[in-house]
């Protein structure tokens, strides 16, 4: 075979039309494959290499064809042994196909992770071609960091409630006779509240989890969306705050929502809480007709939340629905505004943030009627 070093593409300059990588259609070009493709020919030379694998093991195509393999793609393993020379893709046994996939290292310590297969013409004869796929690691190490922390944070919020909660029950058994009925109403009433916030917190948590693997169910069921802020609102006044604090103002005639009624409370309540806890002055909610976000619906529902408070910095905006961001050092997990987001893209809807008229935050959310098929016959 004779094997040029000059193609961009990957190709020796006299092989003739390229055969598609293994797994990849007629006609597909190498270079628009999104992992590093590297193929080495019977003679353990290299014939491709494309633009994927330019970009991750930062060699040039040009310098990679035509090399022995182990030259062109010079792996470790992590105890820094030649993973060519320890697997001998051409001089092993005959009966292997593949290596799985597994991490591995290029010179500087960049870690790859690396997929093998051995192409053979008949079983347990000569290998043919060795196809390797390498695939950057950091993607995945964000992934894995951003587990790490939620892990993390979770367990942090969850030791103080649990501590408090086993404190003032050992307390009680251990010293019923000894407290008034007030007193032990006051730590029943404690108990109470860290369970509740436990509870809280591991529903986020299972919130997330089904965000992030795609599984949030939508149960749809109309949706009274002034009614839904009102009666937020009402809870608030009900706590002791002012009901001269919110602002409610519903556009009528409003289209009929099909929403989850339960997620939706969940949205509300935590945009409406931001506003009552971070931001100051009067809590406007708007309730309007909107184009719908969907493509084929004409028409949405459109809620926007806005305070008069010091708002949220420039330089955060892009932050505020990612995991573990806080508007202030006023507690929380960082964790309630990721969980809008799905809410809202689970529904098919949209949501932003941005500076409210009035110098505070302005979250707006819109979402899809979402109507059933038979009410639009």
């Amino acid at each position: 075979m004779s094997v040029g070093t000059s193609s961009a593409a990957g190709r020796g300059a006299g092989d003739g039309p390229a055969d598609p990588p293994p797994g990849a259609g007629p006609g597909i070009d190498p270079d628009e494959l999104p992992d590093g493709l590297v193929v080495a020919d019977e003679h353990g030379r290299v014939v491709r290499f494309n633009a994927a694998a330019e970009r991750i093991t930062a060699t040039r195509a040009a310098d990679a064809l035509g090399q022995p393999l182990e030259k062109a793609l010079p792996l470790e393993d992590l105890d820094g042994r030649r993973w060519w020379q320890l697997t001998d893709p051409y001089g092993g046994l005959a009966v292997r196909g593949r290596q799985p996939e597994r991490n591995l290292l290029l010179p500087g310590g960049r870690e790859v992770l690396v997929t093998a297969r051995y192409v053979r013409e008949r079983p347990t004869g000569p290998v043919s071609r060795v196809v390797v796929c390498l695939r950057d690691t950091e993607a995945r190490r964000r992934t894995e960091r951003s587990h790490a922390e939620l892990i993390a944070t979770v367990a942090h919020e969850l030791r103080s409630p649990l501590t408090s909660v086993k404190g003032f029950t050992a307390t009680l058994l251990a010293k019923w006779e000894r407290f008034t009925d007030d007193q032990k109403r006051l730590m029943l009433e404690t108990v109470d509240a860290d369970a509740d916030r436990v509870t809280r917190l591991i529903a986020e948590l299972l919130d997330i989890s089904r965000i992030d693997s795609g599984r949030l169910e939508v149960r749809r069921q109309p949706v009274d969306m002034g009614a839904a802020v009102g009666r937020h609102i009402q809870a608030y006044v009900a706590a002791g705050q002012s009901a001269d604090r919110f602002l409610l103002r519903v556009e009528q005639p409003l289209p009929m929502l099909w929403a989850d009624p339960d997620k939706i409370d969940q949205v509300l309540s935590n945009l409406i809480e931001n506003a009552v806890r971070h931001g100051e002055g009067t809590v406007t909610i708007d309730i309007t007709a909107a184009p719908s976000p969907r493509e084929g619906e004409e028409t949405g529902t459109s809620v926007t939340v806005s305070d008069e408070g010091p708002g949220i910095p420039e330089e955060s905006m892009n932050r505020v629905f990612t995991r573990f961001w806080r508007g202030s050092k006023r507690g929380g997990t960082g964790l309630g505004l990721y969980i809008v987001k799905g809410i809202v893209e689970a529904h098919g809807g949209t949501i932003t943030v941005g500076r409210a008229p009035g110098g505070g935050a302005e979250f707006r959310f819109t979402l899809p009627v979402a109507a059933p098929a038979y009410l639009a016959q």
